[in-house]
């Protein structure tokens, strides 16, 4: 561990020693298992989770890449693996340091707070530096911290679900989660309780070969309903910086939840996240994903229809621009009858980017009378870029039904004419169309992300 001077910050620390101007940041050429022991002491965590922890490390050193998608050129040895800018969790924006507050003051965090959020997170680096929620919801009993509060604070309920849903031994980024995972949200709902206002976190990197390891579980008890909403953002250095999060959600019977994300990181950043819920009887998920940046992103939000009547439902938008490489889609899994999904996919690719659809539909002999809907656009904006759509569907009985409609087109040359002849210029009437070209995605999202959403599109292009 190296202990590495930053002259604009002034905070103090409580571990087990005291520093005044000082960042902790672990460096080291090559993580290795005493790296992750180290990450566990320092969060003074209990040995059951350590020994998970050295687990997981054995699991990523002996995974591959993915045998699918892009190629990834990742230097494990490059990557600063924990870093945290203040030892404490505040409550409090003005205590916030000084240069964090600029930072996401910069991004409109607070604004956003006090407009229309029920609560929010702000994690910067590798740790949570802010968190807060409005009173009635705490009157509520709703549970809304950072994860390593919830290990230390509810290690029953913690334990309960984490690891559960999402298991450190799929992947090799699953694995190096669950070796160096910190930050992260933890949320639970009790049973029929009703959250009128959306919850966020935001996750910010903001140093050259970063990584960043976020753990989020949400249990949405029976008869409840949550919308949370996360954004992620990172300046851009030309050293890669890496995004691996992990993120179960347990939605349970009759409940509801919707998780929206925005996420814009720079084109340095390899995005490889594993998000996955489980909906018992008569719940509803709702994956609303839009993804503007990273070099190169693999997300594929995942619905287990577990109860009778369940449904999950995910929309979704990918730019990619340049050497973006966007490997993005959904997977629904059908378990039992009656159950639903629905997939909206709409692809961007400009100036040589390439944006990928790949989803899995399964629906097993037990799901009888099931449906699903795929359908996945793309828009081709020049010579340059490419688009792919790879599905995986299986039905496994005769009594469901499944749709896959997909479609790979350049703007419609017609409406550029009639825009044009209205007196736009090119340039805003390309605009208009693919606004409107992902206006299903705009439409589901609270008016104050809409908004930036057009903001980021309208500089991309």
């Amino acid at each position: 561990m190296i202990i590495k001077k930053y002259t604009k910050f002034r905070m103090f620390f409580c571990i087990p020693y005291s520093i005044i101007n000082m960042v902790i940041e672990m460096q080291t050429k090559m993580l290795d298992i005493d790296i992750v022991k180290e990450i566990s002491h320092l969060k003074n965590e209990p040995k059951w989770m350590t020994d998970f922890r050295c687990k997981a490390y054995e699991c990523f050193k002996n995974f591959p890449n993915p045998s699918f998608g892009p190629k990834l050129k990742i230097n494990f040895d490059a990557i600063h693996y924990y870093k945290r800018v203040d030892d404490r969790v505040h409550n409090d924006w003005n205590k916030v340091p000084k240069k964090v507050k600029e930072t996401f003051e910069s991004l409109g965090i607070p604004a956003a707070e006090k407009k229309y959020l029920g609560g929010i997170g702000a994690q910067f680096e590798s740790e949570v530096i802010y968190h807060n929620m409005l009173k009635e919801l705490e009157e509520k009993k709703v549970i809304f911290c950072d994860t390593d509060t919830a290990l230390k604070k509810y290690p029953d309920l913690f334990r309960k679900y984490f690891n559960k849903l999402v298991k450190y031994n799929e992947n090799k980024y699953t694995a190096l989660n669950g070796a160096v995972w910190s930050g992260g949200t933890f949320i639970y709902v009790p049973p029929h309780t009703n959250i009128d206002r959306p919850l966020q976190s935001y996750f910010r990197i903001n140093s050259k070969q970063m990584g960043q390891f976020e753990r989020t579980i949400i249990v949405v008890d029976e008869g409840s309903n949550l919308h949370y909403m996360e954004g992620c953002t990172a300046p851009t250095y030309t050293e890669d910086s890496l995004h691996a999060a992990v993120v179960e959600i347990y939605v349970e019977k009759n409940a509801s939840c919707r998780y929206t994300t925005i996420q814009n990181w720079s084109d340095n950043v390899y995005n490889l996240v594993t998000k996955r819920a489980i909906v018992e009887e008569g719940g509803i998920m709702e994956w609303i994903d839009g993804n503007i940046g990273s070099k190169v992103n693999m997300k594929y939000p995942c619905c287990i229809l577990h109860g009778k009547k369940a449904k999950g439902n995910c929309i979704s938008v990918a730019v990619a621009k340049g050497v973006q490489r966007q490997d993005t889609g959904a997977k629904m899994i059908h378990l039992a009858p009656l159950t639903s999904s629905n997939i909206i996919s709409k692809s961007i690719a400009t100036k040589g980017g390439d944006a990928t659809y790949r989803g899995t539909v399964y629906i097993n002999e037990k799901a009888h009378h099931s449906q699903s809907t795929i359908k996945c656009d793309t828009i081709i904006l020049d010579e340059q870029s490419t688009s792919d759509t790879i599905p995986k569907n299986e039905v496994k009985n005769n009594t469901s039904t499944l749709e896959h409609e997909a479609t790979v087109s350049k703007i419609n040359p017609e409406k550029l004419f009639y825009l044009q002849s209205r007196g736009l210029k090119e340039e805003k009437a390309k605009e208009l169309i693919i606004m409107g070209f992902i206006d299903q995605l705009r439409e589901e999202l609270p008016m104050e992300y809409a908004v930036e959403l057009n903001h980021l599109l309208k500089n991309y292009f």
